[in-house]
């Protein structure tokens, strides 16, 4: 059988298939799935994010049984943070701790530990690592060590949003030494300003990270 990556040096996948995107040594990471996100209802409601559930669960599914990790990231935000606008962000009060916005999606299959993030009111988007609200100094997250202790040298990343927790968190993974691809049905943009998902994903194939579009790849 061809294996699912080539060497590490082009950083892109031999195939693309996937029945063999998955093994052991590579973590499916479904990011920020949750309801103000995801959620038409949601306060920073992404489009098209209620229809990327379904294609993420049969992901999860084919990931574990392959043998792969699968972690999920989840903002966890206090009333108030340097991320919201009432703080002086540019954000509507989202994903605020212990509330309907912050759960993850009600159809999501959740099998595999949860990252929270900006719990302490930390700014930042990747699920690897957030800024001290004093200082600014980055903060890491228990993600890398979750990965890093079962063996994990890929990532397979999906979720909400491209253009913001999505592209943080991959090329914080590339960062971090791990090989990185993104799904592309697997995902969807803010577009704060029209066409930031497509310059998201410009920027992360220029960092070396896979794009793939279900059966084949986008160079």
């Amino acid at each position: 059988m061809a294996r699912n990556w080539k060497s590490a040096d082009s950083g892109v996948w031999a195939v693309s298939e996937s029945a063999t995107r998955y093994g052991p040594d590579v973590a499916l990471v479904v990011v920020d799935l949750q309801n103000d996100f995801a959620d038409p209802a949601g306060s920073l409601s992404v489009r098209g994010g209620t229809e990327i559930v379904p294609i993420v669960n049969r992901e999860i599914r084919l990931a574990l049984a392959a043998g792969a990790a699968v972690a999920y990231t989840q903002d966890w935000h206090p009333d108030h943070t340097p991320h919201f606008a009432q703080d002086g962000g540019i954000w509507p009060v989202h994903c605020v701790h212990d509330t309907w916005g912050a759960e993850l999606h009600a159809d999501l299959l959740v099998s595999g530990p949860i990252v929270r993030k900006g719990t302490h009111g930390e700014d930042g988007y990747s699920g690897f690592s957030m800024r001290n609200p004093n200082g600014g100094v980055p903060v890491p997250t228990e993600l890398d060590g979750e990965l890093a202790s079962g063996g994990v040298k890929r990532l397979v990343v999906c979720g909400l949003a491209t253009d913001y927790c999505v592209k943080a968190t991959a090329l914080d993974g590339v960062r971090l030494g791990y090989e990185t691809a993104i799904l592309l049905d697997a995902v969807r943009a803010v577009d704060l300003e029209p066409g930031d998902g497509g310059r998201a994903l410009e920027a992360l194939a220029e960092a070396g990270i896979t794009l793939v579009a279900g059966r084949r790849e986008v160079a």
